[in-house]
């Protein structure tokens, strides 16, 4: 399964996005390596959205385009209103 995936810490108050084909391997690297850079500042990482991709293409494209948003804002939004995430599935369905 292709997905991206979002973290969010209290205690930094940031979000981390992600893709990965295997979503709990990731996970689990982020709680326990060593060689982790940016989710290394804060202990408190819990999984915030999801989103399901058709291939690995079109994961990484989504992830780009959440990127380079740059906005708390607009990661926020993905998990309030579920029909951004339908459009970008759609905008990038042939990637």
């Amino acid at each position: 399964m292709h997905c991206i995936y979002i973290l969010h810490s209290d205690k930094i108050d940031r979000y981390y996005v992600g893709y990965s084909s295997n979503l709990e391997e990731r996970l689990n690297f982020h709680e326990n390596s060593e060689k982790r850079k940016y989710t290394y500042n804060a202990k408190d990482w819990r999984l915030y959205y999801t989103i399901e991709c058709q291939t690995k293409s079109q994961g990484l494209a989504i992830e780009r385009h959440i990127k380079r948003m740059k906005s708390k804002v607009y990661i926020e939004n993905l998990l309030k209103y579920p029909e951004i995430t339908v459009k970008l599935l759609e905008k990038y369905n042939d990637c």
